[in-house]
């Protein structure tokens, strides 16, 4: 059993990401690029690493992560609630700190759709008096 993992799944949008932990050196592969290849955005990485940081557990595990759909902000949002869940998966003892971070609370926000007669979901058109 030397290759145990730990899987969490984490949505947001219509982002989907698939989260493995194993335990090794801290190497971080998001669909075969490193973390920092694939998340070039400022932010981002220390978004994604928050549940890592917050247990202490950055330079200990190996990080794999398939991700699909959607845009970066909800890729990077969809993996680290993925990785959240991996973490409570692996010890339910995280579970309290992870809940009052704030990284187990799935984002339930979709895209609205449009209506009609309105230019977006909301936007009406100007209204002319003549």
């Amino acid at each position: 059993m030397a290759n145990q993992y730990y899987e969490g799944i984490g949505r947001r949008k219509v982002s989907t990401a698939r989260v493995r932990l194993v335990s090794g050196s801290g190497e971080f592969i998001v669909n075969e690029k490193p973390l920092e290849a694939y998340f070039p955005r400022l932010g981002d990485v220390e978004t994604i690493l928050g549940p890592l940081e917050l247990v202490g557990q950055r330079a200990s595990l190996d990080v794999s992560v398939r991700v699909q759909g959607g845009g970066v902000t909800g890729q990077a949002d969809a993996v680290q609630l993925g990785l959240a869940r991996a973490l409570v998966q692996m010890d339910p003892q995280y579970k309290p700190t992870m809940r009052k971070g704030g990284f187990l609370t799935r984002d339930a926000r979709e895209k609205e759709r449009k209506k009609p007669g309105l230019k977006r979901a909301r936007k009406a058109p100007t209204y002319t008096k003549r």
